[in-house]
């Protein structure tokens, strides 16, 4: 079942009107009580977390989050339960995963430090690092390129705060804005309102595969910083933290998170069947063994 806008809008109202977080069972209790579990995704976080052709969630986050569902119900002997989907944003997904609307949200997320004094995180499961995706013909190559520019990024994501630290301490003065999401972003590059959508890279290469004209633009700069992504949930739940990390810990021993990445970041995949051809990080790789849930500082 999909929500509409306004049930989104209205769950985060109540939240704001309240003025505090509602108490919000362990959410293994309030799944069996329920027979429902809320899981958000995101509509354009290639490939982590999209809309496929049909309009439904696909990618490797979602993915991630059908195995963990799975073991919701046998956790809760629930094998009838049913599964709400929910679209989110930027700025409204810890919101709605506080107020209790959500019960996990598997999109792509930033694991850090200040986040995690509002929600809980899984062990991580991808990392990037903020790079720019620009026209092909812009002569743009790198960070210093972009002094007195145009610059935008998405509300809400923590690419702003480091665009924003590098604009500074390197005087650069670009022009920093924001816009809803990424794919809003993206369109004001590729409309010549924006000389630069400063993102996560890994997004910024599907943003490009699903480009009417993928040739056109390009995925520039070193990285600015290297963070972790995690599949986020209610804090002091540790219960559920425990089924989510036993999954995801369990998929990376037997394989299977090898060959689900694989299927999303080197085959072909919806919406035009383009090879992403992103390797496996080192970091990612060190993160099979270790499976830490550490944080970006």
């Amino acid at each position: 079942m999909l929500f509409s806008p306004t049930r989104i809008a209205a769950a985060c109202g109540l939240l704001l009107s309240f003025g505090a977080l509602a108490q919000v069972p362990p959410t293994l209790d309030k799944v069996k009580a329920q027979g429902v579990i809320t899981v958000a995704h995101r509509e354009s976080s290639i490939p982590f977390s999209y809309l496929g052709a049909e309009g439904k969630p696909v990618g490797f986050g979602w993915e991630i989050c059908q195995r963990i569902v799975d073991n919701v119900k046998k956790a809760t002997g629930r094998a009838d339960l049913k599964v709400e989907t929910l679209p989110v944003t930027s700025q409204n997904r810890i919101p709605l995963v506080q107020n209790g609307t959500v019960d996990i949200e598997c999109g792509s997320t930033t694991n850090n430090s200040d986040r995690a004094k509002q929600v809980a995180f899984a062990i991580n499961y991808f990392y990037t690092g903020t790079r720019f995706l620009v026209k092909a013909d812009s002569g743009i190559k790198s960070l210093a390129e972009l002094k007195g520019k145009r610059v935008v990024t998405t509300a809400g994501t923590t690419n702003f705060q480091v665009l924003r630290a590098a604009n500074q301490k390197q005087e650069l003065g670009f022009d920093l804005s924001t816009a809803k999401d990424h794919s809003e972003s993206a369109l004001l590059v590729e409309g010549g309102r924006a000389d630069a959508f400063g993102m996560d890279d890994i997004l910024l290469y599907g943003l490009r595969a699903a480009a009417a004209r993928p040739e056109s633009l390009a995925v520039v700069g070193e990285p600015l910083q290297v963070e972790p992504y995690a599949i986020m949930f209610r804090k002091d739940d540790p219960a559920f933290k425990k089924l989510v990390d036993d999954t995801i810990a369990g998929m990376m021993k037997s394989g299977e998170f090898e060959t689900l990445y694989k299927k999303w970041f080197q085959s072909a995949i919806p919406p035009k069947g383009i090879n992403l051809n992103a390797p496996m990080s080192k970091e990612l790789q060190d993160n099979l063994k270790a499976m830490s849930d550490k944080p970006a500082l």
